[in-house]
Order: structure tokens, then C-alpha cells, then sequence
């Protein structure tokens, strides 16, 4: 069976500031149709530039892309046509209503009349938002401001969906909500090209997933494949007691358990009193890891053995986090 692609791009690249800032350098993504992919990174990575060039925002130093079948250099008129965006930053009008807003949005790609009224109304009702409709945006919290962008991109009904970190800086219930939308969106069979630096985000969402790094495609699998290339995850939770000093001892000689039984850099995290460290090793058992935590004196709490996070998959496949957050190396 042949497998169709809505985003396809080989060797994109990218420079800024006069060339001296590679931003792109070389990036292949195959994207199937119907489908979400997660393209992963920390800052830096070149999620956004690569958004900009499918969207047609910006063109590509070298290499090509092709989006809905459409060369996006070469026909970008007709990539506009077949996606929505929405970026980083929600595009709406904080003084206009959210009715208005989409009113707005309605016109401005050729939706009018009562087809666009029709259309306004059925995204203001799917995204939970027919009561606020006649209020201005600027009273809206940040998670209905986000529903709101989300449902000006899907005016069109696009056959692919760019989501640009939709849900940076939402709280945890807004965030669902966005999810829920996003599964909704894939189950109606529009492609999701989504970039985002919450590996939780992908693991939820995502058919496949793009670890980018460096301006380049690191790694690509499926959320299962990418945690089975570094095995299992061990994890210790140290008992609360003693001295600072005692409880900076009892860390260090649980991170030398760790390496010696799995060979990997343990990782430290001195607030939550807990050290970890993957393992491709099958005769690593939970018992064994007790066992050789108690003989080195080590006070535990709780031990587990467990499939690696998306976020530790990253960290080991690219020695870096894919957002900023506190990690220390023993």
C-alpha cells in the first residue's frame, strides 16, 4: 500500500543574520496523511522556522517542500488554500468579540454572508465558546483565547493543520482542551503537523513523532518505538532524613548504584530526592536494584523499573532536554 504524504520536505535548510545563523540544516520530514506528527525540540531547534517555510511565511535557502501535494515555493497560493495555522501567539483581536473575530477572519479568505455566519457559529459551539461570543477577547483567559485562534484556522476546513506550541503557557484544564480538540481534528482526517516542547503533549497526541535538534531530524518513530531504543527507566525516591549533607550522600551513592548496574549517567534531581537512569540491560530486575540499594545503605522510599517518558527519551538520544527545566548530572 502506498502511503500519501501531506507534508514532504528533503534537505531544508535555512540561515539567518547574513548566513551566520544556521536555523535549518538539512531537514526531511515525511508526514502522512490523516495523521498528527510531533515535531519535538528544545529552543533553538528549528521548529518554527521549519513551520514558516511550509506555511510559506518564508522560503527556504535549499532543499524543497511540498504540502497538500503543492510545491510550496513553486504554488504557494494553493499551500495557503489547503492548510490553517496557528502560531505560537494568538492572532485574534483582543477588541473585537470572538464572533467578530471570526466574522473577521471569515471574510478575509472569501467565507461571507450566511455561509461564514454558519461556519462562525458551529467553531464558536466545538470549541465551548457560544457563550462568550459577544464578549471582547480581551476579557477572555488565555486558554478561550487559544480555542479561539484554533477555531480561525479550521474556517476553511484545512486539509492540513499546522500547531505551532498551541498550548504554551495554558493551564493543565485549558491544555486538555486544546487536546481534546486536536483528537477530534485527527478523527475527522485532517493531517496535524504539531511542534511543541511538552513531550507529554506528543506522547498523547502524536501517530509519529520528530525529535529535531540542532536544525536537523535527530529521530523519528512512534512514541512506543522511540522509548523501546533505550530500554527500561530506574528510578529511586530517597527518604527524607538527616542533614543536608547526609541527604547529598545518600543521593551521590544511589547515582554510583545506578551506574554500576545499568552503565548510564544517572540522572540527579535534588529537589525531589530522586536519582534514574535508562537501561537496555534485561537481567536489571526491581528486585536485584533493591537488593544493591539496601547493601550500599542507601534509605529508599520507593524504587521503580519502568518504560522511559518522552522526555527521557530526548535527553538521552540528544544529551539535551527538549525544554528548559532542572536536570543534574551526578
Amino acid at each position: 500500500m502506498t502511503t500519501t504524504y501531506a507534508v514532504l520536505s528533503e534537505g531544508l535548510e535555512k540561515r539567518f543574520d547574513a548566513g551566520r545563523v544556521p536555523a535549518l540544516r538539512g531537514l526531511d520530514l515525511a508526514v502522512a496523511e490523516g495523521t498528527v506528527c510531533g515535531v519535538l525540540g528544545p529552543n533553538g531547534a528549528g521548529k518554527t522556522t521549519a513551520v514558516r517555510i511550509l506555511t510559506t511565511l518564508i522560503a527556504p535557502d535549499a532543499g524543497t517542500a511540498r504540502v497538500a501535494g503543492h510545491d510550496v515555493l513553486r504554488d504557494p497560493g494553493a499551500v495557503r488554500r489547503a492548510i490553517g495555522v496557528t502560531g505560537q501567539h494568538a492572532s485574534v483581536d483582543g477588541e473585537l468579540t470572538g464572533r467578530e473575530n471570526l466574522a473577521l477572519f471569515a471574510r478575509l479568505l472569501g467565507i461571507r454572508g450566511a455561509a461564514g455566519r454558519a461556519r462562525a457559529d458551529e467553531l464558536l459551539e466545538r470549541f465551548e465558546l457560544t457563550e462568550a461570543a459577544d464578549r471582547v477577547v480581551r476579557t477572555y483567559s488565555g486558554g478561550m483565547r487559544r480555542r479561539l485562534d484554533l477555531a480561525a484556522g479550521l474556517l476553511t476546513r484545512p486539509r492540513v493543520l499546522f500547531l505551532d506550541e498551541p498550548t504554551t503557557g495554558l493551564d493543565p484544564h485549558s491544555r486538555n482542551r486544546i487536546w481534546a480538540a486536536v483528537r477530534e481534528l485527527a478523527a475527522r482526517g485532517t493531517t496535524v503537523l504539531l511542534t511543541t516542547q511538552y513531550l507529554e503533549e506528543a506522547d498523547q497526541l502524536a501517530d509519529d513523532i520528530v525529535l529535531m535538534d540542532r536544525g536537523r531530524a535527530a529521530h523519528r518513530g512512534t512514541p512506543a518505538g522511540l522509548k523501546a531504543l533505550i530500554g527500561s527507566y530506574a528510578e529511586v525516591v530517597l527518604a527524607e532524613e538527616g542533614t543536608a549533607g547526609a541527604a547529598e550522600t545518600a543521593l551521590i551513592a544511589a547515582a554510583g548504584v545506578l551506574d554500576r548496574l545499568t552503565g548510564a549517567e544517572p540522572v540527579l534531581d535534588r529537589e525531589r530526592r530522586t536519582a534514574g537512569a535508562v537501561t537496555t540491560d534485561p537481567a536489571l530486575t526491581l528486585p536485584r536494584l533493591v537488593r544493591e540499594l539496601d547493601a550500599a545503605g542507601v534509605p529508599v522510599i520507593d524504587a521503580s523499573l519502568r518504560p522511559p517518558t518522552l522526555d527521557e527519551v530526548f535527553l538521552r538520544l540528544t544529551g539535551r532536554a527538549p525544554s528548559p527545566r532542572k536536570e543534574y548530572a551526578a
